[in-house]
């Protein structure tokens, strides 16, 4: 394997001496965000355990630059490795000031005393989430996601070279989630500080990460950069999706579409539909939806909603297969609905389907 940062070489992790996951075999460079995904209990927090000396090595190593990671003291480790882990800390009388603290004790002496430079540093993580309103509160009596800033104040407040995480959006409110994945954006890139961590929200893993890694069975699935990972087919086996679709251009979970022939036919262009497809949907009333392009944000939508989707290849007349179709559409569906048409050269047949839907006395304004 290539010289990479970070890098797992025929690794296997379980417990008890019993492999959940082998033969992992990844590198990752340095000021990389790699993100793991997969279902719940499939072995992504086993794997980010092993590397951090939690678990012992099943089988195989972990490198951390140049050096093996079961060869290095968990005093060399501390102050060159930030772990921010889903257990519970429950310190007793401890300030969130006091626990981001811990992060400089690597470096202190025995007596764990805070020169003034380690408390300036302290105040700097807990500005750097937001979390400077929370220094004299005790840790246990704050919300989740106020804990998981401090916990990750105190992984800042460390210096790492490496920072592992697992589910740290976990609790924490949409705004807090942005702060937090821009922090850590931030600290790779900026500081080229590498980042590897497990995400529940796979939008979000999507826009954030260098590399994802599928965890999923007893073998790594997939391994590689976002586009190549996010495929509608690849999210659809990883989750056993079989009640809605993944929606990889967008990133969006969508429930699944109502079934039954369309009573209602969407006429939209250029995102128009969109809030009329949810609407049926929300209501269980099958649609259709037409003439749409290929390359129109309503056909992303309409392809995993609609009962029927009647679609051109972008940039082309509208050809009279698919004209006739829509034309059928209308007769046959109760309604139709005009959600907005942005008619050009190309598409000047929607006037004729308007007026026709017009003519039958079946046409609705969105």
């Amino acid at each position: 394997m290539a010289d990479y940062y970070l890098k797992m070489e025929h690794l296997a992790v379980g417990y008890g001496g019993k492999p959940l996951i082998r033969d992992i075999n990844i590198g990752i460079d340095k000021g990389e965000i790699v993100t793991l995904i997969g279902p719940n209990g499939s072995g992504k927090s086993t794997i980010l355990k092993s590397i951090t000396k939690q678990l012992k090595l099943v089988g195989g190593v972990v490198v951390f630059d140049q050096k093996s990671i079961g060869d290095m003291s968990y005093k060399a480790l501390s102050t060159r490795m930030a772990v921010v882990l889903t257990e519970r800390m429950k310190p007793e009388l401890m300030t969130c000031h006091d626990i981001v603290a811990t992060g400089r004790y690597p470096y202190t002496g025995r007596l764990g005393i805070l020169s003034r430079e380690d408390e300036e540093k302290v105040e700097a993580a807990m500005r750097a989430v937001h979390a400077e309103e929370l220094g004299g509160r005790d840790f246990n009596n704050i919300s989740d996601g106020q804990r998981q800033r401090v916990l990750l104040a105190r992984a800042i407040c460390q210096e790492p070279e490496l920072i592992i995480l697992d589910e740290p959006t976990s609790f924490l409110d949409i705004r807090h989630k942005l702060e937090l994945l821009s922090i850590l954006r931030t600290m790779a890139k900026q500081k080229q500080i590498t980042v590897v961590m497990s995400l529940h929200e796979i939008d979000l893993a999507q826009k954030i990460s260098d590399k994802i890694l599928c965890v999923k069975g007893e073998f790594i699935s997939h391994y590689g950069r976002p586009e190549e990972i996010f495929e509608e087919q690849t999210i659809k086996e990883l989750y056993e999706i079989d009640n809605g679709y993944f929606d990889p251009c967008f990133g969006s979970i969508e429930l699944p579409k109502p079934v039954g022939e369309p009573r209602i036919l969407v006429l939209s262009s250029c995102g128009t539909g969109i809030p009329v497809y949810r609407r049926l949907q929300k209501e269980q009333v099958p649609f259709a939806a037409a003439i749409l392009y290929k390359n129109d944000i309503d056909y992303r939508l309409a392809r995993l909603l609609a009962s029927e989707t009647v679609a051109e290849e972008p940039f082309r007349e509208i050809s009279e297969e698919s004209f006739a179709r829509a034309m059928a559409l209308i007769q046959s569906c109760e309604r139709v609905i005009d959600a907005g048409v942005t008619v050009g050269d190309c598409n000047r047949r929607m006037e004729e389907l308007l007026e026709a839907a017009r003519l039958a006395g079946k046409l609705l304004e969105a």
